[in-house]
Parts: structure tokens; C-alpha cells; sequence
């Protein structure tokens, strides 16, 4: 009817601008389901397969604290160190398309599910690349260690879940895209009443390794100690609350001896 707006339907920016669909990437979206994994499996907020001669690591920040049992309280210090939780699990053959450092083939993280003042996401993320035949070998540790109940923030924790890895094209979002394109990108789609047609992103929400990280904010890539802008490695999103974060995002440099590597989240 006249005056009525034409609504076109949705298309997908690969489709619609040539260089969009060249900066696609691969990814392996992780598809976490509620479950029981073992610590010979791929997973999230499951055990770890953990060596017996390393200890468990801990968080000692003095400024970690909870909501406790009342929301509104947000001075509940936890005294103390307390034990870091198990995030994320994964085995070389459960990851197509991420490449290990020689001679490892498992990939696990950890961080303090508290909350800090300076940092309102997760914080004290750490890395590790292993080999789990030699792990295997060497004794596992009998026990994680765990905090006691009400010590941790439970937004930043995972239900322990199964992982059904599947490889997906990823493209970036608007926020990654080359300054160039985005210059040009409105223009491109000018409808011809004057308006315009913002079409989806190929951008994946999820927890992934490799592709694009999917920020809410202004991208925020870190570069390494030797100015290389490092890689997307992994990104953990919408199967924790995270409080208001948008996602938990890890990068690493290949280009450096030892795969140095950093995080950023963002928030909504």
C-alpha cells in the first residue's frame, strides 16, 4: 500500500559485498551440552586431566569478593587464596583446524570465578598446552580442589558439559572490519528510497576456537611484547553469564617462541 516502508528480505553480507566474504575464517564452534565429561574428555567446566606433580592453581588477589547471598551486596570480601575453576578442556582431535605447539596436543583453561575491583569479568585466566600421553604417564592428581560453597561468583562458572565440536565460515563483525570497507559499506547498500538495508554479519556467537572474536564493544586486539598483533585463539560466550560480558576472548602470537598470549572481554 502507499506509504507503507518496503521491507526487503534479510541477505547475507557475503553475498552482498565480495571483500565481506573473503575475510572469512574457520572456526570450530564447540556446542557445550549439560553432561558428565571425564577428564579424558573434551570439555567445558569439567575436570581436568590434571598432573599429579603440579599444583593446583589458586587466586590470592586481597580484593576478591561475591555477591554472597544478597545480590545488592557487593562487599562480601572472600578472604584468602581461593582454588581457580576448571573452564575449558580440549583435546587436539576434538579442534580441527587449531594448530598445537609441536609435541602438545591439550589445551586446557582455568580462572578465578570471583570478582575483582579492577576487573569486573573473570580474571587470572591461565593457559596451558600439554601433551596428555605424558600427563597420563606421569600420574594424574587425585583431587581438584575446590572452594567452599558460596566462595565463588556462580555467573563465572560453566555446568559441567560435553563439547560437539563442528568447523563453521566465520566473518568478522562491523567492529573488525578494514577501515576501507566500513567507509564503504553504507553506501553499498542504499536502497533506492534512500534508506538503507543493514543485513546480518556471518559472525558466530558462541564459544569457539579460531574465527573472529564476536566484540559487543570496539575491537581490542592485543599485539605482544614484539609489537605482532596476535591471533584470535578461543572465545568463551553465551554458555556462562559472565555477568554483563559480552564474551571472554584469548589470543596468542605464533610468530614468538612460546606462544605468548593475552585476553580481553567486553561487556553489553
Amino acid at each position: 500500500m502507499p506509504g507503507e516502508a518496503t521491507e526487503l528480505p534479510a541477505k547475507d553480507l557475503r553475498s552482498l559485498i565480495a571483500e565481506y566474504a573473503g575475510l572469512a575464517r574457520q572456526a570450530t564452534l564447540l556446542n557445550p551440552e549439560p553432561g558428565d565429561p571425564g577428564a579424558r574428555e573434551s570439555s567445558l567446566g569439567g575436570d581436568l586431566l590434571w598432573p599429579a606433580d603440579e599444583p593446583w592453581p589458586y587466586c590470592a588477589q586481597e580484593d576478591h569478593w561475591t555477591f554472597g547471598s544478597d545480590w545488592r551486596n557487593r562487599t562480601e570480601i572472600v578472604p584468602g587464596a581461593v582454588p581457580m575453576v576448571p573452564i575449558l578442556q580440549l583435546f587436539a582431535r576434538d579442534a580441527p583446524g587449531l594448530e598445537f605447539p609441536p609435541g602438545k596436543d591439550l589445551l586446557q583453561l582455568v580462572w578465578c570465578a570471583l570478582i575483582h575491583e579492577q576487573d569486573p569479568g573473570p580474571v587470572m585466566p591461565r593457559l596451558y598446552w600439554r601433551n596428555e600421553a605424558e600427563v597420563v604417564a606421569g600420574g594424574l592428581l587425585s583431587e581438584i580442589p575446590r572452594a567452599s560453597e558460596g566462595e565463588y561468583d556462580e555467573d563465572h562458572m560453566p555446568e559441567p558439559s560435553t563439547l560437539s565440536p563442528a568447523t563453521a565460515e566465520d566473518c568478522p563483525r562491523w567492529l573488525d572490519l578494514p577501515k576501507d570497507l566500513r567507509e564503504t559499506w553504507e553506501p553499498r547498500l542504499r536502497l533506492p528510497s534512500g534508506g538503507s538495508e543493514w543485513p546480518p554479519d556471518s559472525n558466530v556467537i558462541g564459544t569457539k576456537v579460531g574465527g573472529w572474536p564476536a566484540w559487543t564493544q570496539p575491537a581490542d586486539w592485543p599485539n605482544c611484547e614484539n609489537g605482532h598483533r596476535m591471533e584470535h585463539l578461543l572465545t568463551i560466550t553465551g554458555d556462562i553469564q559472565l555477568g554483563d560480558c559480552g564474551g571472554v576472548y584469548f589470543f596468542h602470537c605464533r610468530q614468538c617462541p612460546g606462544l605468548p598470549w593475552d585476553w580481553r572481554f567486553d561487556c553489553h
